[in-house]
């Protein structure tokens, strides 16, 4: 065998990629075996990434917004009466009759020239007539007074005498006054003048407490 023939049927087996010559054993028996198993590999992760590509303009849609929380805080009171009837009883006879009431409150007053107050006035005079007064007293020097406790602000230092006519003062506040968070508390201790002359009976009068805060 020629030289030259053993050359020519080595470059032909070479040259072989896909459909070797027939009757020519190839030399890559699995060749075509191996490109066909990556065939249908390519086409999963081409799909894979399309799909992956596809949900990004999702994400990217979504935005944010802020909003600005803005409020003014006022001065502001607020007052409960704890003890609904107040009862005045003389520890002996014609003794002064005495009694408390007890109230709490909520209170803010302004940083620099706020104020406050609590005030009481007797809006129904004793009743029925014959009886003690705190506007027509029956004798000179009788008369209702008052002395006053509280947790915040300044309470009465001495004995005030109530009035059917005008406000007095149980407690005053400054500026930047505040009370508890749950509330502060005070009382009035009353003290009613036990005049020989009142009529025997029950009577009964009516204090309004009013706080202000500025």
């Amino acid at each position: 065998m020629k030289p030259g023939f053993l050359l020519r049927k080595k470059r032909k087996t070479v040259a072989v990629s896909a459909a070797p010559a027939e009757g020519l054993a190839s030399p890559f028996p699995h060749w075509r075996r191996v490109a066909a198993s990556f065939a249908p590999i390519k086409k999963p992760l081409v799909a894979a990434a399309m799909l992956a590509l596809a949900s990004v303009p999702n994400m990217l849609a979504q935005t944010t917004g802020t909003s600005t929380l803005s409020m003014t805080v006022a001065a502001g009171a607020s007052i409960t009466i704890s003890t609904s009837t107040t009862t005045l009883t003389a520890a002996s006879t014609f003794a002064a009759y005495t009694g408390t009431t007890s109230f709490s409150y909520s209170i803010r007053t302004s940083q620099s020239t706020g104020a406050g107050s609590i005030q009481v006035k007797i809006t129904s005079d004793f009743s029925p007539s014959s009886g003690p007064s705190v506007g027509t007293p029956p004798s000179s020097g009788d008369a209702l007074t008052y002395t006053c406790t509280s947790t915040v602000g300044t309470a009465c230092s001495t004995a005030q005498t109530a009035s059917t006519s005008s406000n007095t003062s149980v407690v005053t506040f400054g500026a930047d006054a505040h009370s508890a968070a749950s509330g502060s508390t005070g009382t009035v201790v009353w003290s009613l003048t036990n005049d020989p002359t009142y009529k025997s009976g029950t009577y009964s009068a009516t204090a309004t407490f009013t706080i202000s805060a500025t």
